[in-house]
């Protein structure tokens, strides 16, 4: 089964965007964009997505792309 990453639109100015296009080119996932998670405390303060409906958030777009490919990683060798 493929990865469910999920971002909100205005979390882009942290780079969520740039992490998540660096994930799809090495991972096959499915990404969904939103105007809003209702996570709006975390997504003022820092860049953070959903995968597969469990928050991962980090200090910057680089450490959250690395926290991304450990969540997909770890979520994989779960199932």
């Amino acid at each position: 089964m493929k990865p469910i990453i999920e971002f909100c639109a205005n979390n882009a100015g942290f780079g969520t965007g740039e992490a998540i296009r660096k994930v799809r080119e090495q991972q096959e996932c499915d990404v969904y964009e939103y105007g809003c998670l209702t996570n709006c405390g975390t997504c003022f303060m820092f860049p953070y997505v959903l995968v597969d409906g469990e928050p991962v958030e980090a200090e910057n777009a680089d450490q959250l792309y690395e926290r991304i490919l450990l969540k997909i990683k770890d979520s994989a060798s779960a199932d």
